[in-house]
């Protein structure tokens, strides 16, 4: 389905970096991610971790190094995973130097937190030397001590302050591929913080509401705040922060995404909260079938109402539609158009059926589309 135009999100220029192979910043589409739980040093619980990360789509992964046994182990981690690997640094900076070593793929510290000037310079020539970039991690509950006194709390002024004056060590070293977050748990310090931030500079922004909460209420918490932020066109890569199972940081992530029209991936349900006029058991058709479609990776649109009172008009607008009929039959729509009846009885196998095979061909004429632009590229230019 085209994207109205009241739709469109115009997004902040940014310079572009790279964490491993995923752009961030600049044209590139904005990147989910979220971080381990396990103990580092347990390599196979983390390696396992992070592909269940990866299969549910995150663009990155971060992993804590708190110590040398970590930054080590980082090593068996990074040749076992195919998603690009953050490690997760605080204050010594020899830990930077040693997940650089290992194979990380981007370092998440703050420069004024590791050290002096030499100190910061030894871990810019390591992440020069093994083609890490970094990014700066400036959080409302851990501000610089004599920021505090100047400004008496955390405050947007004083998270902006202590980035820009941590990227500026970088810079000092001739080094700007980095990216930066300044986190709070506080949706409106946090809000605003970006915005100041993203008026100031051109760097490539993580965006974070840091201790979001469980996962019900940080979902919420980190949806307005993350989809605040985004629907300004201010963000390139979001991490939702949940005391939670990890996967579900990707799958939130990626719905605030969809939602705003910025990364289509998987199956949109668009489905009603049920009520008496419900021809069939709305709340669980639904749980039943986003965990049976979790496997689609093609965007696709599936409407679930259960009665004709909105069903039609839903299904109009999305490419399955199923509505609640009568005497247990209920319609299916293809494309907007009704195309057959199908009793309750079957009616999840049915539907999980027709995605399948709606998936199937919307990726066969993807792949003939891209061929075809691929044939003619090679033609125009012989």
């Amino acid at each position: 389905m085209s994207v109205r135009p009241y739709r469109d999100i115009a997004r902040r220029k940014s310079r572009q970096i790279h964490v491993g192979g995923v752009a961030v910043g600049g044209d590139a589409p904005v990147s989910v991610q979220s971080m381990t739980n396990t103990l580092t040093t347990d390599v196979a619980a983390t390696v396992s971790q992070v592909k269940e990360l990866e299969a549910a789509g995150a663009d990155i992964v971060r992993i804590s190094c708190p110590d040398s046994e970590s930054s080590s182990a980082l090593k068996e981690i990074v040749r076992q995973v195919d998603v690009p690997i953050v490690a997760d640094i605080h204050f010594h900076y020899k830990r930077a130097i040693e997940a650089a070593e290992s194979g990380a793929n981007c370092l998440r510290i703050n420069p004024g937190n590791i050290g002096d000037d030499a100190r910061v310079r030894e871990v810019v020539r390591a992440a020069r030397d093994h083609d890490c970039s970094m990014r700066i991690g400036v959080n409302a509950g851990s501000l610089e001590r004599e920021l505090l006194e100047k400004y008496g709390e955390p405050c947007p002024e004083a998270m902006v302050e202590s980035a820009l004056n941590h990227a500026r060590l970088l810079e000092d070293n001739d080094f700007f591929e980095f990216k930066i977050s300044v986190k709070a748990s506080d949706v409106f310090l946090a809000a605003a913080a970006y915005q100041q931030l993203a008026d100031a500079c051109d760097h490539p922004l993580h965006l974070g509401i840091t201790e979001a909460g469980g996962l019900t209420t940080g979902t919420v918490k980190s949806s307005i705040g993350l989809g605040t932020l985004l629907w300004a066109g201010i963000g390139d890569t979001i991490r939702v922060s949940l005391s939670a199972d990890p996967v579900e940081e990707i799958r939130a992530g990626y719905e605030i995404l969809k939602v705003l029209g910025l990364r289509h991936r998987g199956v949109t349900v668009i489905s009603c909260p049920s009520c008496a006029r419900q021809a069939f058991p709305v709340i669980e058709t639904v749980r039943v079938l986003e965990e049976r479609l979790a496997h689609i990776l093609t965007p696709m649109s599936l409407s679930v109402i259960g009665c004709v009172v909105n069903g039609p008009g839903e299904a109009r607008e999305t490419d399955i539609g199923v509505t609640g009929g009568g005497r247990g039959t209920h319609m299916v729509y293809l494309s907007g158009v009704a195309d057959h009846k199908i009793d309750e009885d079957g009616l999840v196998d049915h539907i999980v059926e027709v995605v399948e095979q709606r998936a199937a061909e919307f990726e066969a004429e993807r792949a003939a589309t891209e061929s075809k632009l691929r044939t003619d590229a090679l033609t125009e230019a012989s």
